[in-house]
């Protein structure tokens, strides 16, 4: 948590409004990108990495929107993502490097190079059509945030939303913007019917904290307000203390949870940070210009909880750590859960009552 021993700059990002100042090099590309010197000569006021960056929206033309995964670390199997890439610009997020598979980097393009995938309601209509599906539960933001500020214009998560409550397909959400209660009309619907759980991240009660660490998401009060507004209308919630951050926000696990308990959350879990691939150095970027006192600390902190590196892709332990950090972050976790009342056993959502949705192509169906 930060405070008068634990000095942020606010201003340390090379790119205004943007988590990361980097564009490291594209792990499937020979390209690299190096500031030409002679250029910034004739710019005195400007250096390298400091102008604007411009978000870009590209059109996706993908042809499903659904994606299936079987890994034993998610608890979930499909998931559905509007936008690749992801204008929240958190230092720490895991879904950076699927950005170099499109042939951007991992740093400011993930923050600014976004694609949209303009037919998404559509292929998720087309997807629930198919004769072998049976209405089992599909997770919104698998990867990015589906309610990131793009959502205020292209309105695909709200869309896809009204696909499912037609269709009576349960969903669970995961977001870490209040923008979700833009759609609590068609979340209190679904929650009628037991066809919706809504995650909501939360990371830090600091303000300050939360405005370097996830620059273009939503404040921990309007946080928390969502989780709120979202309990009134029926919603099932719960909170997601993730990523954990050793040395950074740890302290404040029993304070997050207070506060997410006393909003309406119902349930809360979390995971350790982790720095896969390009991660690594975006976020060790982000900590030694925003919080340089603490970094060489929190590293050593983030070595203890992964063996002595940076990650742990082994399954089992990637979202959890290993070593004595991370047991204490555990057992704190634990304590704090069952004081609160988070760790009431978890509704399934029910599939039951699914139908497929009227077939894109106007066909009807024989049986």
């Amino acid at each position: 948590m930060a405070d008068s021993s634990f000095p942020l700059d606010p201003l340390a990002s090379p790119s205004p409004g943007r988590g990361s100042g980097l564009s490291p090099q594209n792990r499937f590309l020979p390209i690299v990108v190096v500031p030409d010197p002679e250029y910034f000569e004739d710019q005195p006021d400007e250096r390298p990495g400091e102008r604007r960056q411009p978000t870009r929206f590209l059109s996706d033309a993908s042809q499903s929107v659904v994606s299936e995964n079987d890994s034993p670390d998610v608890p979930f199997r499909y998931s559905l993502n509007p936008y690749r890439g992801c204008e929240h610009g958190c230092a720490y997020c895991y879904a950076r490097p699927y950005h170099e598979y499109l042939g951007f980097n991992a740093g400011v393009d993930f923050e600014t190079q976004l694609l949209v995938k303009e037919r998404a309601p559509k292929l998720f209509r087309e997807f629930l059509c198919r004769p072998g599906w049976r209405g089992e539960p599909i997770t919104f933001s698998g990867v990015t945030d589906c309610y990131q500020p793009a959502e205020r214009r292209f309105r695909l998560t709200r869309g896809c939303l009204e696909v499912a409550l037609e269709a009576r397909q349960p969903v669970a959400l995961i977001t870490k913007n209040a923008l979700v209660l833009r759609d609590v009309d068609v979340l209190a619907q679904l929650a009628r019917h037991n066809l919706v759980e809504v995650s909501i991240s939360l990371t830090t009660l600091d303000r300050e904290f939360a405005r370097v660490l996830e620059p273009r998401t939503s404040t921990p009060e309007a946080r928390l307000r969502a989780i709120r507004e979202l309990s009134a209308a029926g919603v099932r919630v719960r909170v997601l203390t993730a990523p954990i951050l050793p040395g950074l926000n740890d302290s404040e696990i029993p304070a997050l949870l207070a506060a997410a308990a006393a909003a309406g959350a119902r349930w809360a879990s979390y995971t350790l940070l982790r720095l896969p691939l390009s991660v690594e150095p975006v976020f060790r970027d982000w900590l030694h210009r925003h919080c340089p006192t603490r970094a060489p600390r929190v590293e050593a902190l983030i070595r203890q909880t992964r063996e002595g590196k940076f990650n742990d892709p082994r399954f089992g332990s990637r979202m959890k750590g290993t070593g004595l950090i991370a047991d204490q972050i555990a057992q704190t976790f634990k304590v704090f859960s069952k004081r609160h009342g988070l760790t009431n056993p978890r509704e399934p959502l029910d599939s039951s009552q699914f139908r497929p949705p009227r077939d894109p192509s106007g066909q009807l169906r024989l049986f």
